[in-house]
């Protein structure tokens, strides 16, 4: 059984990407200092709390909220190998700065649904590092 952070569990395969998370392992290459499972932690911990605000400005029909929470997702998720949901995070971002909130509702869904995603895969590779601090 391999204790490699690299290791890709099953269902994380097309939400995060290797290359990313290849890039977060060069700076702890023997993983003592378990920079890639504390990064996933707090990329967990940030998911979890942007997508409550997400939900409550989506609620609210807030657009500043939703705006500040797909900006502020998209760089932290592209760092981590989320790059799908970076990408719709640049998506909704882009319409709603640029005005173009007509017909959002299909992003927004797709911001969510891959915010789940990540969120699973993030586990599922944490869940692969035991207690691995």
């Amino acid at each position: 059984m391999s204790e490699d952070p690299c290791a890709s569990p099953a269902g994380t395969a097309g939400v995060l990407d290797a290359v990313a998370l290849a890039k977060l392992r060069q700076l702890d290459p023997e993983g003592r200092a378990g920079i890639l499972v504390r990064v996933l932690r707090t990329y967990e911990a940030s998911l979890q709390k942007l997508m409550t605000q997400f939900s409550a400005a989506r609620e609210a029909g807030e657009l500043d909220g939703l705006r500040h929470v797909a900006h502020t997702l998209r760089s932290s998720s592209a760092s981590v190998g989320a790059l799908v949901l970076s990408a719709t995070c640049a998506e909704v971002e882009a319409a709603i700065r640029e005005g173009r909130t007509d017909g959002l509702d299909p992003a927004l869904d797709a911001l969510a649904n891959e915010s789940a995603r990540a969120a699973a895969a993030v586990r599922a590779m944490l869940g692969s590092q035991g207690s691995a601090a």
